[in-house]
């Protein structure tokens, strides 16, 4: 059995221990005791160093825990080390989501379904259908108010069959590890968390979404919330430069602008249209039917709206079938007029099914795709 350093004292990031046992050739490591945290509970792994040798992942085994190395270690004592850096991170983070989640609950009684720490930012999921942008804001000057009382965040071990008041009520029996966040939250939790809640400080909210009819919210705590509104700072100030603009003129800046790019989108899209249609009938006008008195064309190169236009456009003349033909992706466009004696559905269907591919249409205009660009070689016959 592992004896559990990080549940007595989360600040422990150097200590002594014996290499009790190892496995796949040494790299995978069994200490008598350890501070290096496994994942659980919504929490990554510690990482750090064995002996002076790197720690890859720590996985929790139930009555012990396994180190994966870098290297292989033999059996004896060892100095170990958490990387304090990624520690204090989740530290940070774990009791950020403690407190947000109290929060939400104590405002709105929206309760934590569930909680994810990532490497950037971490997500809890509530049971609500939605959270507005006032009760966002509501919630996150609540956690700054707590967060500046430096409330104590205590670690106590408390019997399952008492009175516990906690949270979320625990499925556990025995002995509970308590996390208490003073006058606000106890929850039952094996993780790792500051002494203070002025250590999670601040507390950003940076996204809300739907899932599963409920809502995710994604949040930074502590020093990954001051390098994200560092980042987000940059990132604004280096857009109100290209606009010329102050920063605070940026939005309704940027909002003009987009609707401006869409305006003129849309008029591209029309011209282009028009420009298409045009092109269609002259290049009608230039084709010299076949002896079956029948215009056929062709065009190679990507199929896109502009294609389908002049294609429908050329063939609107009449007795007239247009083809086109993209390498890349492999796929076909066949247009015919009515009277043209092709049915485009049925012959690009054929085609392109018999190479494994798929397709289809109706009768004057159809379209199809295909798994290599090898299989268009044959396509030519489909106006013949």
């Amino acid at each position: 059995m592992t004896e559990r350093l990080y549940y007595a004292d989360c600040y422990l990031n150097a200590f002594r221990a014996s290499v009790a046992e190892t496995a796949e050739d040494g790299k995978r490591v069994y200490l008598d005791r350890t501070a290096f945290y496994p994942t659980s509970g919504g929490q990554p792994f510690d990482l750090g160093t064995i002996g002076g040798v790197a720690v890859r992942e720590v996985v929790d085994e139930e009555d012990r825990i396994a180190h994966l190395m870098e290297r292989p270690l033999a059996v004896g004592e060892v100095e170990a080390a958490v990387d304090w850096t990624r520690r204090y991170d989740h530290m940070q983070q774990h009791t950020g989501q403690h407190l947000l989640s109290a929060v939400c609950e104590e405002l709105f009684k929206m309760p934590t379904l569930s909680f994810h720490m990532g490497a950037e930012v971490s997500t809890i999921e509530l049971g609500a259908s939605s959270l507005d942008a006032k009760q966002t804001e509501r919630i996150e000057r609540r956690c700054a108010e707590i967060a500046a009382e430096a409330r104590p965040v205590v670690i106590t071990y408390e019997d399952a069959s008492a009175d516990l008041d906690l949270r979320k009520a625990s499925s556990r029996s025995g002995t509970l590890r308590i996390i208490t966040i003073e006058g606000i939250d106890r929850s039952a939790c094996g993780g790792t968390h500051v002494r203070s809640t002025s250590e999670t400080a601040p507390i950003l909210i940076r996204k809300l979404e739907k899932i599963r009819g409920n809502t995710r919210i994604e949040f930074v705590c502590g020093q990954r919330a001051l390098h994200q509104a560092r980042q987000d700072y940059a990132t604004l100030a280096a857009i109100g430069r290209a606009l010329s603009a102050p920063l605070e003129s940026t939005p309704a800046l940027v909002t003009a602008l987009s609707e401006k790019g869409k305006a003129l989108e849309k008029t591209c899209q029309r011209l282009a249209s028009e420009l298409a249609v045009r092109e269609g009938r002259e290049l009608y006008a230039s084709t010299v039917p076949s002896d079956g008195g029948l215009r056929r064309a062709s065009h190679q190169g990507q199929i896109d709206e502009t294609i389908r236009v002049r294609a429908q456009s050329f063939v609107s003349g009449g007795k007239a079938v247009f083809l086109a033909v993209c390498y890349s992706p492999p796929s076909i466009l066949l247009a015919a007029s009515a009277d043209s004696g092709i049915h485009a559905g049925e012959k690009v269907k054929t085609f392109v099914t018999s190479h494994g591919g798929r397709g289809g249409g109706n009768q004057t205009l159809a379209q199809g795709s295909l798994p290599s660009a090898e299989a268009l070689d044959g396509a030519a016959f489909l106006i013949r």
